[in-house]
Parts: C-alpha cells; sequence; structure tokens
C-alpha cells in the first residue's frame, strides 16, 4: 500500500524544517513524497539551499499527510489565499494536517487551529493563541489528526511519531535505526530552559527581524476579525 506524504516547499523555508521529516517519511516503507508548490521551479531556502518543488497544487495528487514546515518565509504565506485555500482544502481529505516549528502558524492562518492544542518554535508561540488555538507545551502535540511539531530538529522526532501512526511502531523504529537516529547533543542550550539568559538573548537578536515583520502581519490579521 502506498502511503503519500506531501511537504509544502516555499521560499524562505528553513531547510530543517523540510529535509528532517522528508528523510523520515522517504525512508518508510511503502512511502511517496512530494515537495508541493505554485510552480517546479526551485526555491531558495532561508539559508541559500535550493530546493526544487515536485509537483504543483493543481496537480498534487490525493495525500495521507500534508506537512506545513516553517522559516522566515512563512510570514508570506500568511496572507497568500492561494496557499490558504489549498491548506484548507486539503486538510478535509488527508489523514493528517501537520506542521513542523513556526507552519503551525499557516496553519492558524488558515483557520485550522481554532480550539485545538498545538506547538511551535519557542520563539513564536506567543502568537499561537491569535490563532484561536490552544499553546501547549510538547516536542510534538497531537490534537486529533493535528500533528504540530516544535523548532526545526523537532522535524525528525515529528517525523518518527507520524510513521508510527500511520504504519505502526515498529517501522517508525526500523527507519529510525537505519538512520542511527540516536541524539546525544554536545550542548545543553537546546530549549529556553537548558540555555543561559546570554544565549536566549543572542539568539533573540538574530531572529528579531522575522518576528518583528510577523507580529505586524498577525496583528493585522487578527483586527480583520476582530467585531465591528
Amino acid at each position: 500500500m502506498t502511503i503519500r506524504f506531501g511537504l509544502l516547499v516555499f521560499p524562505g523555508i528553513q531547510q530543517l524544517d523540510l529535509t528532517a521529516p522528508y528523510e523520515i517519511f522517504a525512508s518508510t516503507e511503502g512511502a511517496e513524497v512530494h515537495l508541493i508548490w505554485k510552480d517546479t521551479s526551485p526555491v531558495i531556502s532561508a539559508t541559500k539551499l535550493p530546493l526544487q518543488p515536485t509537483t504543483t497544487f493543481d496537480d498534487c495528487p490525493p495525500l495521507d499527510v500534508l506537512c506545513v514546515p516553517g522559516g522566515g518565509g512563512i510570514n508570506a504565506l500568511l496572507e497568500d489565499e492561494i496557499v490558504l485555500s489549498f491548506i484548507r482544502a486539503r486538510a478535509e481529505q488527508v489523514r493528517f494536517i501537520t506542521s513542523v516549528c513556526t507552519g503551525s502558524l499557516v496553519l492558524g492562518a488558515a483557520g485550522l487551529l481554532k480550539g485545538r492544542k498545538a506547538t511551535t518554535h519557542w520563539n513564536a508561540k506567543d502568537f499561537l493563541a491569535s490563532f484561536g488555538a490552544i499553546p501547549t507545551a510538547g516536542r510534538i502535540v497531537r490534537d486529533g489528526n493535528l500533528i504540530t511539531a516544535g523548532g526545526v530538529t523537532a522535524g525528525i522526532d515529528f517525523g518518527l511519531v507520524v510513521v508510527a501512526a500511520l504504519i505502526g511502531q515498529e517501522e517508525a523504529e526500523t527507519v529510525q535505526l537505519s538512520l542511527e537516529y540516536a541524539p546525544a547533543p554536545p550542548f545543553h542550550s537546546g530549549t529556553p530552559e537548558q540555555a543561559t539568559a546570554d544565549v536566549i538573548a543572542r539568539t533573540k537578536r538574530r531572529l528579531a527581524g522575522s518576528r518583528t515583520a510577523r507580529e505586524a502581519i498577525i496583528a493585522r490579521l487578527t483586527s480583520r476579525h476582530e467585531p465591528a
């Protein structure tokens, strides 16, 4: 039985948000993985890696899983009705609608998080409530057929959780072993709870540009839906 995974790919995507779950999905027995965008011209990731879409919104086959990765490029997607309409339509058809990192904010802009538990990158969690979501602690958060993952590297864990939900834990563990995924980070600064105050401040400064632009966009979206 073929299981079809679709991952949105777009300019300014955080490549590991995409390639981490892609590697898990593509390593799964019977998997077919599609990279979806408006056209099939290469897009450039936030870290300048070229990525090649394999299908378009119009030509994308039926999917079992749709995943929206994150990155600075999601700011444009929050107000892109072509993208949001595609996500809304496919959300009604897939077995799981999912995201990695700030991709959950795009799901929120599509109206898919209202009253549902969700997570995202630690530097964007305060935005979730603006879309009616219930911000929830956890590297992976599942609410029915909605699965959201935290920041960037959580995409590996997320991919394994999705494979286990679709096929079973044995297949997920087989993929994990084939990739020798046994994380042992050299430093303990992967979350705000672990990092020093200086590292947190330095990281926030580095992320400030994209966050400031995102604040303005979300404020604009929120004001559109406020009662007159």
